[in-house]
């Protein structure tokens, strides 16, 4: 039977003229389209930060780390791979710089304010002792010197030595001296060629001061025992054994002085105490329970300091609030007035101090304040000697000044924008019934005005307690309280407290005391928020 005949029979499918040939699966599938490949290049880059995340957090130890890298990289593939998780595609992005930004960065605080971590109890227990032998090291009399090379592998410098018999041994501050072969010596006795390292040419060590600074505070361990001592250079051309006075007694958890038979024990406080009292420097962070906040409520050099700055938090925050929006409130009433010619002129002019940036205009104004140059006393005070930044209440007053200045054109724009949404003919109505101006602003503008402001003011308020920027720069938190603790000074409020308390402008850190104030402000600012929006709800009658 021929193709002609078998289609012409009488139960065969009628093909229709409309429809399109069926093409071959060859031909139907075009390839996964540049949609699905964009993907698998961005899943491809996040795959490979992830794991490069996880590595680092293994090398370092850091397991917390380590489990929320891998956990997120499974959930970012599993999301974006499968059909079923959908939603899940818009929201994992938001929800993971949530967790990382916000919910992981708080519960690492919340985790240090419960321990001692800060200056002097930065590591763990095993770089205390190390660091106490260090401290304690000098030269061993009896030992040779011996040529030495700078090397680097990985970013990552050493020693290379020529020992006693001969023999090259190579190591790092964290790797011990361990021998190699195929290494060539030069002229001078030092090595030059190192099989799996760099050495680092004498020229090139003698013109980086920084590599010198580097070079000279290596120390590599001869074995992997601390007891043994470790080797240090002067030049970098020769080195010799160091050994530290300390002897570390892992057994005991004991480092003994040598030279005065001192013992000091490792306590449960992350130091080593001996029985006269005295500790070593060099100590480890472990956890304190609530000892940081019994400390900033029973610490009688902190007390006082602390309450000071407390009781200046909340009146900046009030008073920078209710007299930026009460200024911002009276310049839009006036503005708004369509009698008022040049609305539009005057309005740009008014948000001026809104369009500086804020450090910038802190910073200016720290210098009209200067009590010798400054222009304030010599425009406005015919050159008399009025120490604003050096006295505390004009230090105050000047800071407040200035953060008005600074926000009040905010509220300008604010309640302007407020009072064009108030419905005219509920106005005229009041007018009409012979309400005066003021019976019509506190009885309808006013309300109206404070249902969109409220939140508003809530947000503000949060803002000014927490206003690092302009405490800082105005004039760093001074002057000075005097007899506090961490260079506390009148005019720093709670945030730059804990900036101060943290160690981060210089001098002793102590980040765990430093969390434990953070919880306690988020606390508080949490609290006052959530009273302040209940009372804002009660607004919502007049509309």
């Amino acid at each position: 039977m021929t193709v002609q005949e078998d289609t012409a029979r009488p139960d065969a499918p009628v093909p229709d003229p409309g429809a399109r040939p069926r093409e071959s699966h060859a031909r139907a599938w075009r390839g996964p389209g540049w949609g699905f490949l964009v993907k698998l290049a961005i899943m491809a880059v996040i795959n490979a930060l992830g794991v490069m995340t996880v590595l680092a957090a293994y090398r370092a130890e850091s397991w917390i780390v380590l489990g929320i890298a891998a956990a997120l990289v499974v959930i970012a593939d599993v999301v974006y791979f499968t059909k079923r998780a959908l939603p899940l595609k818009y929201l994992l992005p938001g929800l993971v710089f949530l967790f990382v930004f916000q919910v992981f960065v708080f519960g690492y605080t919340a985790y240090i304010a419960f321990t001692n971590y800060g200056t002097g109890h930065a590591g763990s227990m095993e770089q205390a002792v190390d660091a106490a032998l260090i401290q304690g090291e000098r030269r061993v009399d009896d030992s040779p010197t011996y040529p030495l090379s700078v090397v680097e592998r990985l970013g990552e410098f050493g020693f290379a030595i020529v020992d006693d018999d001969g023999d090259v041994r190579v190591g790092t501050a964290t790797e011990p001296l361990a021998e190699v072969d195929g290494a060539q010596l030069g002229s001078s006795g030092a090595p030059t060629e190192v099989p799996g390292w760099q050495v680092v040419p004498r020229a090139e060590l003698l013109s980086d001061p920084a590599l010198q600074e580097q070079a000279i505070s290596l120390r590599v361990p001869v074995s992997d025992d601390p007891n043994d001592g470790s080797v240090r250079t002067r030049d970098g051309t020769t080195g010799a054994v160091y050994l530290s006075t300390l002897v570390w007694d892992p057994d005991a958890q004991t480092i003994t002085d040598t030279a005065t038979g001192t013992v000091y024990a490792a306590t449960d406080r992350g130091s080593f105490v001996a029985d006269d009292g005295t500790r070593l420097p060099a100590g480890w962070y472990v956890n304190v329970g609530f000892d940081n906040f019994v400390k900033l409520f029973t610490d009688t050099d902190l007390v006082q300091p602390l309450l000071m700055v407390s009781l200046w938090t909340f009146a900046f925050a009030a008073v920078s609030v209710g007299a930026s929006f009460g200024l911002g409130l009276l310049f839009a009433l006036i503005y708004n007035d369509p009698r008022v010619r040049a609305r539009r002129v005057l309005r740009t002019l008014f948000i001026l101090p809104y369009a500086f940036p804020a450090f910038m205009s802190a910073l200016l104004f720290r210098g009209m304040f200067n009590s010798e140059f400054g222009v304030v006393n010599d425009l406005f005070f015919f050159g008399a000697d009025i120490n604003w930044l050096g006295d505390p209440w004009l230090a105050r007053f000047a800071v407040l000044w200035v953060n008005i200045w600074l926000t009040y054109p905010y509220w300008f724009l604010v309640c302007t924008g407020a009072l064009q949404a108030v419905p005219g003919d509920t106005l005229e109505a009041a007018e009409i019934d012979g309400a005066g101006r003021w019976r019509r602003f506190r009885a309808i503008i006013l309300p109206l005005l404070l249902v969109s402001t409220g939140p508003l003011a809530i947000a503000s308020f949060a803002f000014n307690f927490n206003n690092f920027t302009i405490i800082y720069m105005f004039n760093n938190g001074g002057p000075a309280i005097p007899g506090a603790p961490y260079a506390l000074g009148a005019t720093d409020i709670l945030i730059s407290a804990i900036y101060d308390i943290s160690g981060v402008s210089g001098g002793a850190a102590d980040y765990g005391l430093a969390s434990a104030l953070a919880i306690i402000v988020f606390v508080v600012i949490g609290a006052i928020s959530a009273l302040a929006f209940r009372q804002t709800r009660k607004l919502e009658e007049y509309q």
